[in-house]
């Protein structure tokens, strides 16, 4: 039986972020949605106001006997950058913050321990401000984002940002991608 976990990730745009877990061997399923604010069942367009405090995240479903949720985390970090603050790239906002919304203690741990690492390890020239809060609600964003990037590859977003974070992922992490 499949040791099947969740992981919330908050990594700016969350249709990179989901495509990139999708091709991941040992997730079962990667959905964009929303968390961390205080309105119930936001939608998009409430989200991007900047007025509800949620964070446009990636619910992460895997069999933690075959991916860690350490490993996860390597990835989630991999795909951002986590010393931007209310932002990524040219979205700005505070949906689109670096968050680890945990789901244990554990987890919280886990997190905590890698960004002290990636910080001792000076990988980025800034402090990484990735936050590192309990899970306290999640809404699965509208059907038309889910996949978005395998179903709008015309999209101008999609081919100037996607595309080129996509292709330095599965060659960092080509091991690590479904056959």
């Amino acid at each position: 039986m499949a040791n099947i976990q969740q992981a919330t990730l908050a990594g700016g745009c969350f249709w990179c972020i989901e495509s990139a877990f999708n091709s991941v061997k040992g997730v079962q399923s990667a959905l964009s949605g929303y968390a961390g604010g205080s309105v119930e069942n936001p939608s998009y367009e409430a989200v991007c106001s900047g007025n509800t405090g949620h964070a446009e995240v990636v619910r992460v479903n895997f069999d933690a006997d075959v991916i860690s949720f350490r490993s996860i985390l390597e990835i989630f970090f991999a795909l951002h950058n986590p010393t931007q603050l209310g932002r990524q790239g040219n979205d700005v906002g505070s949906q689109y913050r670096s968050a680890v919304f945990y789901h244990s203690e554990e987890q919280k741990e886990a997190a905590e321990t890698i960004i002290a690492e990636i910080e001792a390890q000076q990988i980025w020239s800034d402090p990484v401000v990735t936050e590192v809060v309990p899970l306290n609600n999640y809404y699965e964003a509208e059907a038309y984002h889910q996949d978005y990037f395998s179903n709008n590859p015309q999209n101008t977003y999609c081919n100037m940002v996607v595309a080129p974070k996509l292709a330095k992922f599965k060659k960092t992490f080509a091991q690590n991608l479904k056959d």
